[in-house]
C-alpha cells in the first residue's frame, strides 16, 4: 500500500528550506475544494429556488467564453496527467497518497465550477443586475492562482523541481508551467466574464427613434451595482490629454523632479528600520558603545521621511509643493474643455437639463481628478511598491515565514478591501444621486421663486426639501455603516499579520535561532511602518472608488454627442439680401410630436412677414430652425439660396438678430449687456442703440451710470416692458 508522503517526509514537518509538496498540495488543495464545495453549493442552492431563466437570444457569443470553458477542463486534464506520468513514467514511478488526493479533488472541482458558471449565465437572480461573476467564482479563482504563485516560496528546496537538472524535474516544471499560466487566464477571463450578460448597450437615445428625447446625462444612469472600474480605459483615455502638461516644458520638468522625489521616499523607508536596528545592536553589544554618527543618520532619514507615511517629511512637502502647479494645469484644462463642450450641445440637451445638478457634477467630476491622480500616483503605488520590498527584504534578510506572513496578510488585506468596497459602490451612487437631487431641487426652487410666491407654495416647497434631504441622509447612512465594517474587518486582518510576525520573531530571539533583539526592533518598526500606509490603502482605494463615482456623471456630460454639427468643409454664409425660404419644411420633436408638415414660405428682402397661431403652432420651432438650433427632418431653409446646413453655424447666427421672448441679462453693468451683441463694439455703437432704444437717458440717471450692475428682475422695474425688448433688439442690430 502506497504511504501518504514521500519516505522521510512527514505531513507535520512542514518548513524546512520550503514547504514539502505533501504538505503543500494537500493543505492548498483541500482548502480551495471545501471554500468551493461549500458556497458553491449554497449559491446553486440560491439560484435554484430563486433565479429565473434568461432569454437565450440576449447571452452573448463570445471566443473568450469558449477558451474560459475549455481552460476549467484543461486544469483536471492537468492534474489527471501529472498521476499517469507519476506512475508511470517520472524516475521513482511512485504514487504517493498525497498525488491521489490533490488530482481527485482537482478533477471534482474545476467541473463543479463549470456548473456554476453555467448557472450564473443562463440564469438572473431577482433585483441582482448581472455585472460579472459572483464572488463565489471569483474567490475559486483567486485562491487557486495563488496557490500556484505559493510555490515560489520553495525556491531553495532541493526536493522540489526547480533545479530541472533531472527528466522528473523537467516533467513537474513543464506541468507546473501549464497550471500557472492556465490559472492566470482563468482569473482574468474571471475578471473580464465573457460569458454573462453586460450593460445594455450604451447607445444613446435617438431623437428620431420615437424614444424619450430628453438627455442621456439624466437618463443613462450607470448600474448602482456596476463597478467603477468598468470602462476604465474610456476614462483614461479621456483624462489623457488633460494630465500631461504638453503646453509647458517647466512643468513636464516637475513632474519627473516628483518621481524621482517618490523614488527616493521609498529608499528611504526601507533605511530607517535598518538604522533603528544597528543603534539597538551597538548598545546591546558587549561593550556597549555610543554610537553617535548611527543617530545623527537615522534622524536625518527620519527629517527625510516624515511620519510612518511620510506625511510631513521634506521629500513629501517638497514634492506636494511642486505639484501644485501640475495640479492646477489639469484642473484648468479639464473646466475649461467641459465648459466649451456643455456650450456645443444642443439646444434640446439644454432644455431638458438640470442647471443645480450639471453644476454640481461639474464639482465634484473635476475635483475627483486631482484627488485621483494624487491617490494612484503618490499613495497607491507607493504601498504596494513598500509591501513587495518588504516580502523581498524579509524572505532575504530573515527568512520565508516572514515573508510569507506579510505576503499572506496584504493579499488578504486587498481581497477584503477591494470586494467589500466594489459591493459598497452602490451606496455611494445612491449617496451621489441623493446629493444631486437635493441639489437640483434647492436651485430650481430658487430660481423660479416668483412663481412660488405667486402661488404661495413656500411651505410646500420647503417641505420637498426638507425630504430631499432626509432622503440623502439615509443613503449617508448606508454608506458610513459599510464603510465601518469594512474598517473592523481590515483591522482584524492587520492585528492577526502583526501578532503572527512579532511572536514568530521574538521566538527566535529567545531562543537563539540567529536573530538579535535589534532584529526584533526591526521587524517590529519596519511592519508598523508598513502597516500604516497599508492601512490607508483602505482609505486610498476607497476614495478611489469614490473618485469614479464622482467622475462618471462628468463622462456622462462629454459623452452628450452634439445634435447639431457643421458638415465637412461647411463654408460661411455670404447674406448680401437676407431673403429666407422655407421650402416644404417638417420637423417633429419626437415621431409623437409633429409641429411642422410641409411648410413652404418666402421673406423677400427688406419684408416683413408676421407668423400668427395659437401656442404650440410653431412660431417658436420655425425661429429656432432658422437658427439651426435643430436640424429639418424633410424640406430645406435657404438664405440667398444658401441651405442653411451647408454653411457654418457661427456665420450664420451672426447674421442674424433676434428679439426674443424673454428678456434674459446676464449679472453684469448694462454696458456689458447691450454690448454682448456684437463684443467688439465701440463705445459709440452702443451709445447710438441705447439711444435709439430710448433708454440712453434712463442709464444716464443711474447713480453707477453705465457700470450699473443689473440682472432680468431688476431690468423689468427699472425700465418698461417694451424697452427692455427694445435695447435687445438694437444690441442685435449689431450683426
Amino acid at each position: 500500500m502506497p504511504s501518504y508522503c514521500p519516505p522521510n517526509v512527514t505531513f507535520d514537518q512542514i518548513w524546512v528550506n520550503g514547504t514539502s509538496k505533501c504538505f503543500m498540495d494537500t493543505i492548498s488543495t483541500a482548502i480551495i475544494s471545501m471554500y468551493l464545495l461549500i458556497f458553491g453549493s449554497i449559491q446553486l442552492w440560491m439560484y435554484n429556488r430563486y433565479g429565473t431563466e434568461v432569454d437565450r437570444r440576449t447571452l452573448p457569443r463570445s471566443k473568450l467564453y469558449l477558451c474560459q470553458k475549455l481552460l476549467l477542463f484543461f486544469m483536471p486534464f492537468i492534474s489527471f496527467l501529472r498521476m499517469i506520468l507519476q506512475a508511470t513514467a517520472i524516475d521513482d514511478k511512485h504514487l504517493y497518497g498525497y498525488m491521489v488526493f490533490s488530482s481527485i479533488l482537482t478533477i471534482f472541482v474545476y467541473p463543479y465550477s463549470f456548473i456554476i458558471l453555467r448557472v450564473e449565465r443562463h440564469k438572473l437572480l431577482p433585483s441582482v443586475p448581472p455585472q460579472g461573476h459572483g464572488i463565489v467564482l471569483l474567490g475559486f479563482w483567486t485562491l487557486a492562482f495563488i496557490a500556484e504563485n505559493l510555490a515560489f516560496l520553495n525556491l531553495k528546496n532541493e526536493d522540489w523541481w526547480f533545479k530541472f537538472d533531472t527528466p522528473s524535474n523537467q516533467i513537474e516544471m513543464v506541468l507546473f508551467v501549464l497550471r500557472y499560466c492556465s490559472s492566470l487566464f482563468i482569473f482574468s477571463l474571471g475578471l473580464r466574464a465573457p460569458g454573462i450578460i453586460g450593460d445594455p448597450p450604451s447607445n444613446y437615445h435617438s431623437f428620431q427613434d420615437g424614444s424619450n428625447p430628453q438627455s442621456n446625462f439624466f437618463q443613462g444612469r450607470p448600474d448602482e451595482n456596476s463597478s467603477t472600474w468598468k470602462n476604465a480605459w474610456y476614462k483614461v483615455k479621456t483624462l489623457a490629454p488633460f494630465l500631461w502638461p504638453k503646453k509647458s516644458v517647466m512643468l513636464q520638468v516637475r513632474v519627473i523632479f516628483c518621481f524621482i522625489l517618490l523614488i527616493g521616499g521609498r529608499v528611504i523607508n526601507l533605511y530607517v528600520p535598518l538604522y533603528n536596528r544597528k543603534i539597538v545592536d551597538s548598545v546591546t553589544e558587549t561593550p556597549g558603545q555610543f554610537r553617535w554618527d548611527l543617530v545623527v543618520i537615522y534622524v536625518g532619514f527620519k527629517f527625510l521621511q516624515g511620519g510612518g507615511t511620510g506625511g510631513m517629511g521634506v521629500l513629501n512637502n517638497l514634492r506636494s509643493f511642486l505639484w501644485i502647479r501640475i495640479q492646477q494645469y489639469t484642473t484648468r484644462e479639464v473646466e475649461v474643455e467641459l465648459f466649451r463642450h456643455l456650450h456645443g450641445l444642443s439646444l434640446r440637451w439644454h432644455l431638458g437639463r438640470k442647471t443645480g445638478e450639471v453644476l454640481r457634477v461639474m464639482d465634484r467630476g473635476t475635483d475627483s481628478i486631482n484627488n485621483l491622480l494624487n491617490y494612484i500616483l503618490f499613495s497607491i503605488f507607493p504601498t504596494i511598491v513598500d509591501i513587495l520590498v518588504a516580502v523581498i527584504f524579509f524572505v532575504i534578510s530573515f527568512n520565508h515565514w516572514f515573508g510569507l506572513i506579510v505576503f499572506t496578510t496584504m493579499i488578504l488585506y486587498i481581497i477584503v478591501t477591494i470586494t467589500i468596497t466594489e459591493w459598497r459602490t452602490k451606496f455611494q451612487r445612491r449617496m451621489n444621486l441623493a446629493d444631486n437631487n437635493q441639489k437640483a431641487r434647492s436651485v430650481d426652487s430658487l430660481l423660479n421663486f416668483e412663481t412660488v410666491k405667486y402661488y404661495g407654495a413656500e411651505e410646500y416647497e420647503v417641505d420637498c426639501y426638507r425630504e430631499a434631504i432626509l432622503k440623502y441622509q439615509v443613503e449617508e447612512w448606508k454608506s458610513m455603516i459599510t464603510l465601518n465594517m469594512l474598517n473592523t474587518l481590515q483591522n482584524i486582518i492587520i492585528s492577526c499579520g502583526l501578532l503572527t510576525g512579532s511572536l514568530l520573531c521574538l521566538h527566535m530571539v529567545v531562543n537563539g535561532e540567529g536573530l538579535t533583539i535589534g532584529d526584533y526592533v526591526l521587524f517590529a518598526s519596519y511592519i508598523i511602518q508598513l502597516y500604516v500606509p497599508l492601512n490607508w490603502f483602505g482609505t486610498y482605494y476607497r476614495a478611489i472608488q469614490k473618485n469614479f463615482v464622482d467622475m462618471e456623471n462628468m463622462f456622462d456630460l462629454l459623452r452628450e454627442r452634439q445634435e447639431v454639427v457643421d458638415i465637412p468643409n461647411a463654408i460661411p454664409l455670404i447674406a448680401d439680401k437676407g431673403q429666407v425660404e422655407f421650402s416644404n419644411v417638417s420637423f417633429a420633436y419626437t415621431p409623437e410630436r409633429v409641429v411642422l408638415r410641409n411648410v413652404s414660405f418666402i421673406v423677400p428682402a427688406g419684408k416683413t412677414v408676421a407668423l400668427v397661431g395659437a401656442s404650440g403652432a410653431g412660431k417658436s420651432t420655425i425661429m429656432r430652425l432658422l437658427f439651426r438650433f435643430y436640424d429639418v427632418d424633410e424640406g430645406a431653409i435657404t438664405i440667398d439660396g444658401q441651405n442653411i446646413k451647408h454653411v457654418k453655424q457661427d456665420t450664420l447666427r451672426k447674421a442674424i438678430g433676434v428679439v426674443p421672448q424673454d428678456t434674459v441679462l446676464f449679472n453684469n453693468t448694462i454696458k456689458y449687456n447691450i454690448q454682448y451683441g456684437k463684443i467688439d463694439a465701440p463705445e459709440a455703437d452702443i451709445i447710438a442703440a441705447a439711444k435709439n432704444a430710448d433708454i440712453h437717458e434712463r442709464i444716464l440717471s443711474f447713480p453707477e451710470s453705465w457700470r450699473t450692475w443689473t440682472t432680468s428682475k431688476w431690468w423689468r422695474k427699472a425700465a418698461s416692458g417694451d424697452r427692455s425688448n427694445n435695447v435687445k433688439s438694437s444690441e442685435n442690430r449689431f450683426t
